[in-house]
């Protein structure tokens, strides 16, 4: 009886605190419209060629990989063998890509690329969750207006930094006061 108990917790447990991530299926820009790319985003990515992201604009992507998600910011490559394993993608600010024209571009591209994903890996190495998520969202309200971040859904964040998406939105709604009432 206790074993049956036991099971019936632990898959309630499983269902309450871990969402279902079907949010990829409906991810619209921030100010409500669809991607300009539309579903021809993902073919974009998935076909093999590079792009890059435009960095006279404040624009990216946040590449969502099956557990995980990576941000490409201006000057990023995208696409190519690279992002193959791309399930979504969400596009900040007014995307645009463009098409390396010469071998040093895409070269520069890829070094930027892997830059972003530095920044991102600085802020996971951090043990404690909460801190990891007040660190992206300063990391993107630095570089995008306050507005377009509050925008963006708490599992993008999630995905970013590996946290909960609940955890993602206690920081957003507690801010920097979160450490003090949720210590762990």
């Amino acid at each position: 009886m206790d074993s049956v108990t036991n099971y019936r917790y632990q898959h309630t447990m499983v269902f309450t605190y871990y969402p279902d991530t079907s949010f990829l299926e409906y991810l619209v820009t921030p100010d409500g419209a669809e991607h300009s790319y539309g579903p021809d985003l993902m073919a974009m990515l998935n076909d093999g060629k590079v792009f890059v992201v435009n960095s006279r604009r404040r624009n990216g992507l946040i590449l969502f990989k099956r557990y995980h998600a990576e941000f490409a910011g201006p000057g990023a490559a995208v696409g190519g063998d690279y992002d193959r394993d791309c399930v979504g993608a969400l596009a900040i600010g007014s995307l645009s890509l463009l098409t390396p024209e010469t071998h040093d571009e895409r070269q520069k591209s890829y070094l930027i690329r892997r830059q972003w994903i530095r920044l991102i890996k600085q802020i996971t190495e951090n043990p404690i969750a909460t801190q990891r998520v007040q660190k992206i969202l300063d990391q993107f309200e630095q570089y995008f207006p306050p507005e377009l971040v509050s925008r963006l859904p708490d599992e993008a964040f999630a995905h970013l930094v590996g946290v909960l998406p609940q955890t993602a939105a206690i920081v957003r709604r507690l801010g920097s006061h979160v450490d003090s009432k949720y210590n762990y």
